[in-house]
């Protein structure tokens, strides 16, 4: 009886090994990142180009490419992917044909009458400053532009600017959130219920494991039959409305490992979601805060599902499960 034991313990401890192997054999896993991130080049774009699919995934039901508008403003922490974002952005955009792309760090374009041009926001890495989290508020504080309005009017206007990104999604188009874009009205109830969630803190920049959550969902079909996506990156961990999970997960992030983490090994951390706003779609991506990531035919793949998803062209199930 003991010796059957012994047997059996080596045997599921072999079978165990192997799977592991397996999984580490058929995962994704990118280079480290270069911890000095530095401006776009054309051979990092270039790299882009060729990695991109080459068409959309779902058809365009309009008769034109879809009008995208990137909002790359920050006030506090410079994300120095940002200008990375906007360019994979702009080459996802033109290279599938699915939409046109503006760049903006303007938020009289979040203006409700020059929203109204657009099918989707992006909303990149828009980080406030200190404890009050509210990037329309720094700006008008410290652009001249706004040198001559006093505070119940520059309140009033930021106020304004908010209400316009919620009714344009809430009217039906469609809102994509990058990494740290949540910041940007981090303490607002409103704005972190449409997004899903509010940051609370990040563990410091490590290899992350990356998984689809349900891998028959249409919107992780780029992650489909490749195993974990590992890659590195600055991990992010939410509070306020993400407790409440009231999205569709796609992605989840292995905490067991994870440097820094305060919660259990156990915990199942979403690191990607979508969920309806109104009449409207909202798409929340994490990954990532490195241009090494975005060099990934599956990561980029994965993008443009979501930017199609919220301009309303690819349709798949995205209520809470």
């Amino acid at each position: 009886m003991k010796t059957h034991t012994v047997l059996s313990r080596l045997m599921l401890t072999s079978l165990l090994s192997a799977a592991v192997a397996v999984g580490v054999a058929r995962a994704e896993k990118l280079p480290p990142a270069q911890r000095s991130i530095v401006p776009p080049s054309d051979a990092w774009a270039a790299t882009v180009e060729k990695n991109a699919p080459e068409s959309p995934t779902a058809a365009l039901s309009t008769a034109a490419p879809r009008k995208v508008l990137v909002f790359s403003l920050f006030t506090g922490y410079d994300h120095k992917v940002i200008p990375h974002v906007d360019r994979a952005l702009e080459i996802l955009g033109r290279k599938t044909g699915a939409f046109g792309t503006t760049v903006t760090r303007d938020i009289e374009d979040l203006a409700s009458d020059r929203l109204a041009a657009y099918d989707v926001l992006v909303l990149n890495n828009n980080c406030s400053r200190g404890a009050r989290r509210h990037l329309l508020l720094d700006e008008l504080e410290r652009n001249a532009r706004y040198a001559g309005m006093s505070e119940t009017q520059r309140q009033a206007k930021a106020d304004a600017l908010e209400q316009s990104m919620l009714d344009f999604v809430r009217g039906g188009k469609g809102l994509v959130v990058i990494h740290g874009a949540p910041t940007l009205l981090n303490n607002s109830a409103e704005f972190t219920e449409m997004v899903g969630c509010a940051f609370d803190y990040h563990p410091p920049t490590q290899e992350v494991i990356v998984r689809p959550v349900d891998a028959e969902h249409p919107l992780v079909a780029a992650f489909r039959g490749k195993g974990p996506f590992i890659h590195t990156d600055e991990p992010y961990c939410f509070k306020g409305a993400y407790e409440k999970q009231d999205f569709r997960p796609l992605l989840a992030m292995d905490t067991g490992a994870l440097k820094g983490y305060r919660g259990s090994a156990d915990d199942v951390r979403y690191v990607s979601w979508i969920k309806p706003y109104g009449r409207g779609r909202v798409f929340y991506c994490s990954p990532s805060h490195y241009p090494e990531s975005y060099e990934s035919p599956t990561l980029l793949r994965f993008i443009l599902d979501g930017v199609q998803y919220a301009a309303g062209d690819l349709k798949c199930e995205d209520t809470k499960r």
